[in-house]
């Protein structure tokens, strides 16, 4: 049996390694070949990941960059709650890309950057030092680049340069913090609770400044206020699969590096009750309400996902502003719950444009006539994003709510509800107008010409299972709960 540490670097590797064979190799000669080669990948993939799931928490150190720089690898149980929303909704995207993606050209590259940034997001999950995080953190957006540019129109094109930008400066500043943590600190090694020394009490107005310019750093990635505008640029014009999983899971990536800065390098101590926590608070808050009133304003489907996706990801960065046990519980269950309903409703979205090519809301009158099952699944997925109970965003809204009361924290403990109340109402707003017209497109709507035009099944199933799974883990929430809990409490 295989070690646990040597498990992981093969679990990092072996998708980087068949994603870069697909990119160099010959263009197979049936699309066949190149999806069993894809689905076989898929399924050891799996496995690699199951196993380091499941195995023991084990410290695997690889090489130094400099003396004070070590590679070092460790799973622990935030790296395997974001690695388990990767795993799943990576899966579920990648099946419905095997239908999606043959009326796209370039499938061979796609599915190649495809597997190179699940890799990298096991790295990046795995990184048992802020070094490593940091490596990651900056390949998953070279690797992710690609898949904004894929169709290489000129939107895509200039999107994808905006992606770059953005992400590189906010990796820049994020890297400020790295700079001065690794000369006045002895340790970038990740400490539930912290990992800073005493030698850092002299130093503690710049350290505080460091910290901010690092949250602010990886809040590019999340979208967050200021330096959120390459989410709604990027996302529409990458394909669907690959928005899903964009939004679903690498904008988290700047919320789990933030976890891991706040929460395993400086400590919440540290930063409680300073600037810091209030500007990330106050930004957070902003994002909520704009991205919400700007998606309600935006007609064009994927682009109102998009910048949903900008309001959602700052719901998370709320609850970890507050620094309760209960706000932090309700972020890491929006992290959960929005990756898989988000994935959900822009692979609804894939699959509307790619069967009608409609991509304007205000066309989309009768769809449910045409496509039930995809928008059923796109009605559960809204429902959740709303926070209609019992589905999961009612559970991660439920904690966030009540974290922001239990927190004393002056104004914004009364503030923050009335923000994500609002918020829901706006998500209601635009959400619900595509069930409702799809489903009763009204008297003067022309019934005659309806045709059934439902998605290929390899594009249905993974829209079920997950829109099933989004309303489940709302249902049988209390394990969950407990889990969230008992990490919140080792972090705090």
């Amino acid at each position: 049996m295989l070690d646990e540490s040597i498990l992981i670097i093969i679990a990092i590797l072996f998708p980087i390694l068949a994603g870069t064979i697909l990119l160099f190799i010959k263009e197979p000669k049936s699309r066949n070949s190149l999806l069993l080669y894809v689905s076989l990948v898929f399924v050891i993939c799996g496995i690699l990941t199951v196993g380091i799931l499941l195995g023991k928490e084990q410290e695997l150190y690889l090489f130094s960059l400099t003396e004070e720089l070590p590679i070092l690898f460790k799973l622990d149980a935030l790296g395997k709650l974001f690695l388990t929303i990767a795993g799943i909704l990576w899966c579920g995207a990648g099946i419905f890309s095997f239908s999606y993606m043959k009326h796209e050209q370039r499938e061979k590259r796609y599915f190649g950057f495809y597997l190179i940034t699940f890799g990298v997001l096991t790295g990046l999950s795995c990184a048992g030092n802020l070094i490593t995080m940091y490596a990651f953190f900056e390949f998953m957006t070279l690797a992710s680049f690609p898949l904004v540019l894929h169709s290489q129109t000129r939107a895509s094109i200039m999107a994808s340069l905006k992606y770059l930008m953005y992400s590189f400066f906010g990796a820049y500043m994020a890297l400020f913090g790295v700079f001065f943590l690794c000369y006045y600190e002895s340790t970038l090694s990740f400490v539930p609770g912290g990992a800073l020394g005493q030698g850092v009490a002299d130093h503690r107005e710049l350290m505080l400044f460091a910290a901010c310019l690092m949250i602010l750093g990886f809040s590019v990635k999340a979208g967050c206020f200021p330096l959120h505008a390459w989410l709604p640029t990027a996302h529409p014009v990458a394909p669907a699969p690959a928005s899903a999983v964009l939004s679903g899971v690498i904008v988290k990536a700047g919320i789990f590096a933030i976890i891991r800065v706040i929460f395993y390098q400086f400590g919440p101590d540290f930063i409680k009750g300073t600037y810091v926590q209030y500007v990330l608070l106050t930004l957070s808050l902003i994002t909520v309400f704009m991205g919400s009133m700007l998606a309600f304003r935006e007609k064009v489907l994927k682009k109102r996902l998009a910048y949903s996706t900008v309001s959602q990801l700052s719901y998370i960065l709320v609850g970890i502003g507050f620094l309760t046990p209960e706000s932090l519980t309700g972020a890491f269950w929006h992290m959960a719950a929005h990756g898989v309903i988000k994935c959900v409703l822009f692979l609804c979205a894939g699959a509307i444009i790619v069967r009608t090519g409609i991509t304007s809301v205000e066309h989309l009158k009768g769809i449910g006539k045409k496509m039930p099952i995809t928008i059923w699944c796109f009605t559960i997925a809204s429902l959740g994003l709303i926070g209609i109970p019992p589905t999961s965003g009612f559970i991660s809204k439920w904690h966030l709510a009540m974290g922001a009361l239990d927190s004393g924290i002056g104004i914004f403990q009364y503030v923050a509800p009335v923000v994500l109340l609002v918020s829901a109402l706006l998500t209601a707003g635009y959400l619900l107008p595509v069930p409702i017209q799809g489903f009763f497109p009204g008297a003067d709507y022309d019934y005659g010409s309806e045709s059934k035009c439902e998605s290929d099944p390899d594009m249905v199933i993974p829209l079920i299972v997950l829109a099933a799974l989004s309303l489940l883990l709302g249902i049988f929430s209390k394990g969950l709960t407990e889990y969230f809990m008992l990490l919140a409490n080792s972090l705090l």
